[in-house]
């Protein structure tokens, strides 16, 4: 095993107008006279930022996973790897399981970097601090992935320089990885600013969001005191939402255009794509990965892979606005508006006749390659609509009826006000509508409902996965009457994915093996 002794800082970074990310290898630097500046951590907590954005990340190979394992994709393409996810039954030895851990660690280690690096920086602490307090923030983000999927993983919060050191790395029980993100978050918001110049770049309040949403994850089903400090945690920002500059997009829409999304108030934190081909896949493919085969967009349309499923194109609310941003069921084809029946014999004769998923193949910006890769997107890790679902659940479990319909209704209102969008292709004005209906005062709001809101506001974003494991519905959701009937035996052992087995087999301190795999 290598001694790591050298830091590979990923940089090339531009803080004007949003903040967009490019990842570009300029050479190994030493860390030992390295940092000197706070700009050298910033330097440092950039090259943290740019595996996030990589294809082996969120640019495809997570983002597509999470989708597939929820119970609102299908997949439609016969790839193993992807078949293993959307069926739950993944293997250790999955591709993407292999590219996004060694990836996610990159991200922490580059954090670790910057936070060991910036002892050697003088400055003052009001200077320097909240710049340390990015990488902390990052490195909470990268973990808090890694444990929701893997339950216990090492961790690891300094850089390795000693090969003896990396061979004995083991893992770290879940609860402790908990605590310790919890503890990176508090540091986090405590130096952090209340807002940034880009939300690719997190505030107090981004680090106050996560803490929510890592309290009401810990919760589980029933663990009531985790839900009031979620429900406390969310409602410090709700309550301060001007301070923090947070409000919801009057038009959903916007949320998923790259022209638009840069102005919007919405975003609390999300990972900015820039129009840039970077190396080492540092760029997004999931407008193809989700548009259909054929279409006269995007440079050649998409790949046919990740589809809604049939029961939630059926079964959506047609005049509920967000399900005309979501998905779509025409395209055009040769010139030609096609309902989704005729894709496969009008288009590509690898397009499949099912309605697609929208939200990232209609307004993906300027990009760099054909099918849309390496897009202007901003994928909104967070976004405020879900922090007002995250204080509505929590309220319920807290038994504050008033608090969970009035956050409730604030997200449904927004989707009533309809607004301006594309299907099949053409430009097309959504007028305000009566769906999805205001809650009545006198309604007592269940976690069922606000989960069920979660899942329409928040569908194909990566969300529902998440949902489904940290409140245990795997039985109900991949049972026979599920979205998508009974995708495989379900059992409890499926809520974690298998430890990679590369990983094991140079590491045998790993094992055992996550059980059921």
């Amino acid at each position: 095993m290598k001694t790591y002794k050298l830091l590979l800082l990923l940089i090339g970074v531009s803080i004007i107008g949003c903040s967009d990310l490019e990842e570009d290898p300029v050479g190994r630097l030493s860390p030992d006279g390295f940092f000197q500046t706070p700009q050298d951590i910033q330097t440092a907590v950039n090259g943290a930022y740019t595996h996030a954005i990589n294809e082996k990340f969120w640019g495809r190979k997570l983002s597509v996973a999470l989708m597939l394992r929820s119970d609102m994709v299908d997949l439609a393409s016969n790839e193993t790897r992807r078949m293993e996810m959307n069926d739950l039954t993944t293997l250790g030895n999955n591709g993407m399981i292999s590219e996004f851990w060694p990836k996610t660690y990159q991200g922490i280690a580059a954090a670790n970097q910057a936070i060991a690096g910036a002892e050697s920086v003088a400055a003052d602490e009001t200077i320097k601090n909240p710049v340390i307090a990015q990488a902390y923030f990052i490195r909470a983000f990268y973990y808090f992935h890694l444990v929701r999927q893997f339950g216990d993983v090492p961790y690891i919060d300094a850089p390795i320089t000693d090969a003896d050191a990396a061979a004995s790395i083991s893992k770290t029980p879940a609860a402790q990885v908990y605590e310790n993100i919890i503890a990176d978050l508090e540091y986090a918001k405590e130096w952090l600013p209340d807002t940034q110049v880009s939300r690719a770049i997190p505030s107090k309040g981004a680090a106050s969001s996560y803490l929510a949403l890592v309290y009401l994850t810990m919760a589980g089903t029933n663990d009531t005191a985790m839900f009031q400090k979620a429900f406390d945690e969310a409602s410090e920002v709700i309550m301060n939402e001007g301070l923090y500059g947070y409000d919801l997009d009057l038009d959903f829409q916007n949320l998923f255009n790259a022209d638009e999304i840069d102005a919007s108030v919405e975003p609390i934190f999300a990972l900015d794509y820039n129009n840039f081909e970077a190396p080492n896949n540092a760029y997004d493919q999931i407008a193809p990965m989700t548009g259909i085969r054929g279409d006269d967009r995007n440079s050649g349309g998409g790949w046919s892979v990740a589809v809604p499923s049939f029961a939630v194109y059926d079964t959506w609310n047609a005049l509920d606005y967000r399900r005309a941003v979501s998905m779509d069921d025409g395209a055009s084809i040769n010139g030609n508006l096609e309902f989704y029946t005729n894709f496969t014999t009008s288009g590509h004769q690898f397009a499949k006749n099912r309605p697609y998923i929208a939200k990232y193949t209609r307004f993906p910006g300027a990009f760099a390659r054909g099918n849309a890769r390496a897009t202007s997107h901003n994928y909104s890790m967070l976004r405020y609509a879900e922090l007002l679902l995250i204080a509505a659940e929590a309220a319920v479990e807290i038994g504050d009826n008033i608090s969970a319909l009035t956050y409730m209704n604030r997200v449904r209102a927004r989707a009533r006000m309809g607004g301006t969008t594309l299907v099949a292709g053409v430009s097309t004005t959504v007028a305000p509508s009566a769906e999805p209906a205001a809650l009545p005062m006198n309604y007592m709001v269940t976690a069922n409902d606000v989960l069920e809101e979660r899942r329409l506001e928040l569908a194909f974003e990566g969300k529902r996965w998440y949902d489904i494991a940290r409140r245990q519905l795997g039985a109900t959701a991949f049972g026979a009457t599920g979205l998508e009937g009974a995708k495989s035996d379900f059992s409890a052992t499926d809520y974690l994915m298998p430890l990679p087995a590369d990983e094991l087999d140079r590491n045998p301190n790993l094992l055992p093996q996550n059980p059921g795999y």
